[in-house]
């Protein structure tokens, strides 16, 4: 008997997140991997699929030019419900923290189809950062089946959350198995970097910095820039209109900053294998840097992902122009501080997160025969 999964995806990181997990699906020929994409972000979703040689099957277009919340949910729910009602499949899976993740949860469990979570148990434990990503992993976490937890931490914070144990599977995060499959690729940036200066690789676009907190952010890059002669920044600029104009207008003109369009996945992991350090709002860059050896700043208070932190390689500074360019400054100057952050460690896995996860359906399958 054939048993239909359905991997949903709807930005970048999920694919680059959920490839691994498709692909070892693939090789099971008792299971029917189907992708659907919502394209929640359209274009950099497409930028990545092709890297893995993914094609969705299902694709809902759902981006819309500055979307917000409410209408975003209210349409993937409308679009999810025809969708499990024609696929009808056996499962679906997910992967991370966002609008299109909680909806397919909730979807499922409206259908009471069973949904898999994987990169389960995450928590800062402040619903409000990151927002709404705290919020959706709760839901999340209600409605899920399996619990594919990237951690033993993050395994914790799930049974703390009254999760059955048996429902919880450590399986190492898939980001490292993304990485590793990629990194040894050649690829080449699209732009020339000076071998002289030292890179800072930045990337900022997380919702609750926008405003005065991004332009903190903004202000910092470009002190550092002034300060360190030897110093260029490369930024990645989210096209979301409240970081690209005031990324534009801050950092502009400067000529040791280059702001580009966001990267594909094999340049920017060739960027971050270029970079000195790495100022970052993201989660993805927190498990894939230490796994390169590069420091990274975390531009946010609170992370849900404290493993980096506890191992020294991740530091949270805040969109704060004083923490961010005294911490940065302190890296650039002190040759073993900067050590001490590079040591090439990963806390995230050992590249075989997603055949763990695939074992786990296979196994359950089987036994439904």
């Amino acid at each position: 008997m054939t048993y239909k999964i359905l991997c949903a995806v709807g930005t970048r990181p999920e694919v680059i997140k959920m490839a691994p997990v498709v692909l070892a699906l693939k090789k099971y020929p008792n299971i029917e991997c189907r992708i659907l994409a919502t394209a929640q972000h359209r274009n950099l979703l497409d930028q990545v699929l092709h890297i893995f040689d993914i094609k969705p099957d299902i694709d809902l277009d759902i981006m819309r030019t500055n979307q917000v919340l409410t209408t975003l949910t209210a349409r993937l729910l409308l679009n999810l419900d025809d969708v499990l009602l024609a696929e009808k499949p056996d499962a679906v899976l997910a992967q991370g923290d966002t609008t299109t993740v909680m909806t397919v949860a909730l979807a499922c469990f409206y259908h009471k189809i069973p949904f898999g979570h994987v990169e389960a148990g995450l928590r800062t434990g402040d619903m409000a950062n990151p927002f709404p990503e705290e919020m959706n992993r709760v839901v999340t976490g209600r409605l899920a089946k399996w619990h594919f937890a990237p951690t033993e931490s993050a395994r914790q914070n799930l049974l703390k959350e009254s999760i059955a144990d048996k429902d919880i599977f450590v399986t190492g995060n898939t980001v490292i198995d993304a990485l590793l499959s990629v990194a040894e690729r050649d690829a080449s940036l699209p732009f020339v970097l000076n071998p002289a200066r030292r890179l800072i690789l930045v990337t900022a676009h997380r919702r609750e910095n926008f405003g005065e907190p991004f332009r903190e952010i903004c202000r910092a890059i470009l002190a550092l820039v002034e300060r360190n002669e030897d110093v260029q920044v490369l930024y990645p600029v989210h096209p979301n209109p409240n970081v690209y104009n005031m990324a534009s207008e801050v950092l502009g003109d400067h000529p040791r900053i280059t702001l580009c369009e966001p990267l594909d996945y094999l340049s920017f992991v060739a960027a971050m294998k270029h970079a000195y350090l790495i100022l970052s709002d993201s989660g993805g860059i927190q498990e894939e840097a230490p796994a390169l050896g590069k420091p990274v700043l975390v531009l946010r208070r609170e992370t849900e992902r404290p493993e980096a932190v506890q191992e020294g390689v991740v530091r949270l500074v805040g969109p704060d122009f004083e923490e961010i360019t005294a911490v940065t400054q302190h890296l650039l100057d002190d040759e073993m501080a900067y050590k001490k952050m590079a040591r090439g460690v990963s806390p995230y896995g050992d590249g075989k997160a997603a055949g763990r996860i695939a074992a786990v359906l296979r196994d359950y399958f089987a036994t439904c025969g």
